[in-house]
């Protein structure tokens, strides 16, 4: 066992030889509704996160279990109000990757200043707490907070993460956990959170269990640890009436904005 997943471990690092960390200059990161819904689309696929489309947390009783992905998909489509840059909500920020980085073998000569096109290759939840339902039953968001309010429409929340099949182990969700905590803040938010997952030496994790976001992605985006409900999950937060909340946040802002 143990030597099969060290040979796991050196084909994923082979897999990403040649392959250089994202910059933030090269991403643009924006509302889900200001994109077409095809970008989306191509961000999940049609595996993995491609079978949930971010169903989780935003639905609770039969439709979770007996569903079709086609019906997910569906719903997906209609909370993110795609295609409609004139809506008043969405359900999440999709992210950019700027075709001049997305091969950086190509002739070094080439002119880099023209305008090129860009690929959807990201996504990540982010929206009022109350709006996910599922989360009102789930130890791991309440545990060791007796005072939380589960009806405070102010405190957001981070769900899920996705990266584009190609496109990761380059650190894109620093990039969107950043611009998560801007878009919050700039839309009324007293506080945002995620539910992230505890990464332990030794310990392989699956890419499907880190669609919450791993703890250190929460951290550098400047989110700290409230509470520890189990050895593998940790609520961290941010308020935005702090001034550390304010910093971050003005920080983040400038992530999410249009292409």
């Amino acid at each position: 066992m143990e030597r099969r997943a060290m040979e796991r471990r050196a084909m994923e690092r082979r897999a990403m030889e040649g392959h250089r960390p994202l910059t933030p200059s090269s991403l643009s990161i924006v509302p889900a509704n200001q994109v077409p819904w095809d970008d989306l689309k191509a961000v999940f696929g049609d595996r993995d996160s491609g079978r949930c489309n971010c169903q989780r947390f935003k639905t609770r009783g039969w439709f979770w279990e007996q569903a079709t992905d086609e019906q997910r998909r569906a719903q997906l489509r209609d909370q993110a109000n795609c295609d409609d840059p004139a809506a008043t909500s969405t359900t999440g920020l999709v992210a950019y990757l700027h075709e001049q980085d997305q091969d950086h073998d190509r002739d070094r000569n080439q002119d880099r200043g023209q305008d090129r096109q860009a690929t959807p290759v990201g996504w990540v939840a982010v929206e009022p707490r109350t709006e996910y339902p599922r989360l009102l039953g789930l130890p791991t968001v309440w545990k060791g907070r007796p005072d939380e309010e589960k009806d405070d429409d102010s405190v957001w929340a981070v769900t899920c993460f996705v990266v584009r099949k190609g496109y990761r182990r380059r650190g894109l969700t620093y990039a969107l956990a950043e611009a998560a905590v801007g878009y919050a803040r700039a839309n009324g938010a007293r506080a945002l959170e995620g539910y992230a997952m505890l990464t332990q030496p030794g310990r392989e994790i699956t890419w499907g269990e880190l669609h919450v976001g791993a703890r250190q992605v929460f951290a550098e985006a400047g989110l700290a640890e409230v509470s520890r409900p189990s050895v593998r999950r940790a609520v961290m937060r941010i308020d935005f009436t702090t001034n550390d909340g304010a910093a971050a946040g003005s920080t983040a802002d400038d992530r999410a904005e249009s292409l």
